[in-house]
């Protein structure tokens, strides 16, 4: 079973694209939004990725989320499960290829920190950041279930890197 799309080398494109999607965030967030960034694979220079822009909004508090989902929706997003508490999910696909991914997580979530810190390290280390890259190209090309299958059999690589995630998730 396929991913949600394929992995592909980086593309320079990627910085302007989270540019203008964070623009447009900024507008359905408002003054709840206290930061946004670009986070995941497609957020680190020289690293293979799939092409899916993911962003992170740093929120004050959720708001109307039937109204922020409406508008979340006008853009094409669809919301997801909530990936712990506090932290929303939004995925938005293209003629059924995932092009975005929106994680809305209030202040002080555990996961924003992990996240900006992950990414900086990629970032800076290009042995972690070539290792990532193998395991990523590995398990595309041996997942047999899917994006799930995938996100699980990466998740011990982070956690080694980054520690487990907190046990009340």
């Amino acid at each position: 079973m396929a991913l949600t799309s394929k992995i592909s080398e980086y593309d320079d494109r990627w910085p302007d694209m989270f540019d203008a999607e964070k623009a447009r965030l900024e507008g359905v967030f408002g003054t709840k939004a206290v930061e946004i960034h670009h986070v995941g694979s497609t957020a680190v220079p020289g690293l293979a990725a799939k092409p899916e822009i993911d962003l992170l909004v740093v929120v004050s508090d959720h708001g109307d989320e039937a109204e922020i989902s409406q508008a979340m929706a006008s853009f094409g997003y669809v919301r997801g499960t909530n990936l712990s508490e506090g932290h929303h999910f939004y995925r938005r696909d293209v003629e059924g290829i995932r092009t975005h991914k929106v994680h809305v997580c209030l202040t002080g979530h555990w996961q924003i920190s992990r996240m900006l810190l992950f990414r900086n390290m990629l970032r800076q280390d290009a042995d972690l950041r070539r290792g990532y890259q193998n395991l990523k190209l590995e398990l595309e090309s041996t997942s047999e279930h899917g994006i799930g299958e995938y996100l699980a059999r990466k998740a011990p690589f982070i956690d080694a890197v980054m520690g487990p995630p907190p046990k009340a998730q």
